[in-house]
């Protein structure tokens, strides 16, 4: 079962519930709490993806930790998924959520790895040079990858650019071998 197709499913129609009662924005916070929940407990994670825990339990546990904290657009999801035995598709729907979320918002993730940290501005400038390829809202995030030596790795969706050292030396090692 490809958990993420069918959690794009239903992160579509709670993107489209949350549009309609005007909820976008809080919805999308509850997917950020429910995920940092999940990153930050892995056991919790487990407990929603194990069948033999029963479904009255789960319910429990989701009750008890976001009820109170989460939009009744976001705990209906949960409600209904726990009565239809579903649990284990929670993480995957608000994974598939954020997506659709930055799709509908013109975001596009972009990550650069680099041997040492950027300055505030370099990052600035990344940003507004992607941003203008793009016609999107840049959210860049920094990866520190010393092995890189010098240069850097831009990672745009499935797009890769390698202008590393690291990269240059293993192309040299390549063309001398043939």
């Amino acid at each position: 079962m490809n958990l993420s197709l069918i959690g794009n499913r239903y992160a579509k129609a709670l993107i489209s519930l949350a549009n309609e009662q005007g909820k976008l924005e809080e919805v999308y916070n509850d997917m950020k709490f429910f995920e940092t929940v999940c990153s930050e407990n892995d056991e919790f994670r487990k407990i929603m993806a194990n069948p033999i825990v029963r479904h009255e339990k789960k319910y429990g546990i989701l009750k008890k930790i976001f009820e109170n904290r989460v939009t009744d657009v976001t705990f209906s999801i949960f409600s209904v998924l726990t009565k239809k035995n579903r649990e284990q598709l929670l993480y995957p729907i608000a994974q598939e959520f954020h997506k659709l979320y930055d799709e509908q918002k013109g975001i596009q993730k972009v990550e650069i790895s680099t041997p040492v940290a950027l300055t505030e501005d370099q990052k600035a400038e990344f940003s507004k040079v992607v941003a203008e390829s793009l016609n999107k809202t840049v959210d860049l995030s920094e990866k520190i990858d010393e092995s890189l030596i010098g240069g850097y790795v831009l990672t745009i969706g499935d797009t890769q650019i390698d202008t590393s050292v690291k990269n240059k030396l293993n192309e040299l090692k390549r063309a001398m071998a043939s």
